[in-house]
């Protein structure tokens, strides 16, 4: 059994499709023609240059690597992981078709093999860092080999998701080239296991609290234990006496949160006569709450680790010192360039 990264989209538009369908779609803009006819990757090669007009080798090369083994080199039992863009969870099926090419699909879905999504909304702190850097690897389409992953990843999966104590051989071979990770995500993953640490249960609401305070709002915080509900309240103006007024429930246990949870929060918000709410999970949120966001999207927001840290990074400046002192950051410029 091998293990496969699989990307739903840069910026994971094809996220939802994949699951709904229960298929994983190679989704090369107008790759329209039959992948299972190229017997070599040297073949899809040379066409990957012509019908793209690529001059760069090194792309050529790349793009071939990742396209054919959806006809090629994928069997049916293997595995797939899907990280998703939607929230920080870890999506994970089992191959149970053979390749198929359907130019009726159209654009981009024309080949999809059938998967069993077994595992869905792994959250991502679950994963030690160098897994999470294979798993970050920025490619649409590789095989996760390097550090044993195949073998922990599966023994994870056996103890509900919770990392192990089964030992790691002294060397693995590698048998694939190397591939770059997605350094954002790398970064993010760094930066999610420093904060979980320092921040852990009533600790995350004093952050989420700052992360308030730094955008202007008066805030009030439920003392530690029972809160009805309710652990942050924040409203606009010195007072707090202004619009809009805000009902936070901040959770971090290690599963992603659940639709009884939003309820809860909705009710709540009905209590106290908050115009809206906040609910923040470090550990994402199950996809029966993603389904609602359209919904409740005029009274609700959902703030994932990977929200929380994009406003750290815009809040920062304006931060207590003492947050500063337990997240110590700082700027890094580098050059966009791709290759």
């Amino acid at each position: 059994m091998s293990i496969w990264l699989f990307r739903a989209g840069s910026n994971g538009e094809f996220e939802n499709k994949f699951l709904q369908d229960n298929r994983v779609y190679l989704t090369w803009d107008e790759l329209d023609i039959d992948l299972s006819t190229f017997n070599k990757k040297e073949e899809l090669y040379s066409f990957l240059v012509e019908k793209y007009s690529l001059e760069k080798q090194k792309t050529a090369i790349n793009w071939a690597s990742q396209i054919y083994p959806i006809a090629h080199r994928m069997k049916i039992g293997d595995w797939i992981a899907l990280p998703s863009k939607i929230n920080r969870t870890i999506h994970f099926g089992k191959i149970i078709s053979d390749y198929h090419y359907d130019p009726s699909s159209g654009n981009p879905y024309y080949h999809y093999r059938d998967v069993d999504w077994f595992a869905m909304d792994v959250p991502r702190d679950r994963f030690e860092q160098d897994l999470l850097y294979s798993l970050g690897a920025f490619m649409t389409i590789c095989k996760i080999h390097k550090n044993n992953a195949e073998g922990r990843i599966k023994a994870m999966y056996h103890n509900n998701w919770k990392v192990t104590d089964k030992p790691i051989p002294d060397k693995i071979e590698d048998t694939e080239d190397e591939v770059l990770p997605d350094l954002e995500e790398f970064i993010e993953d760094r930066i999610s296991e420093h904060i979980i640490q320092k921040f852990k249960g009533h600790k995350m609401e004093m952050l989420i609290e700052e992360i308030l305070k730094a955008k202007g709002f008066t805030t009030f915080r439920s003392p530690e234990g029972a809160d009805q509900g309710v652990d942050i309240l924040a409203a606009a103006d010195t007072l707090g006496f202004g619009a809009p007024k805000i009902c936070v429930q901040v959770k971090t246990t290690d599963t992603p949160v659940d639709r009884p949870t939003m309820d809860q929060l909705i009710g709540t918000m009905s209590n106290i006569n908050a115009d809206y709410g906040l609910l923040v999970s470090w550990s994402g949120f199950k996809s029966s709450v993603m389904k609602e966001i359209p919904k409740q999207f005029f009274r609700l927001r959902l703030w994932d680790s990977a929200k929380v840290i994009e406003q750290l990074f815009e809040t920062y400046d304006a931060l207590s010192d003492d947050i500063k002192a337990e997240i110590p950051l700082k700027k890094v410029w580098m050059l966009n360039k791709e290759d």
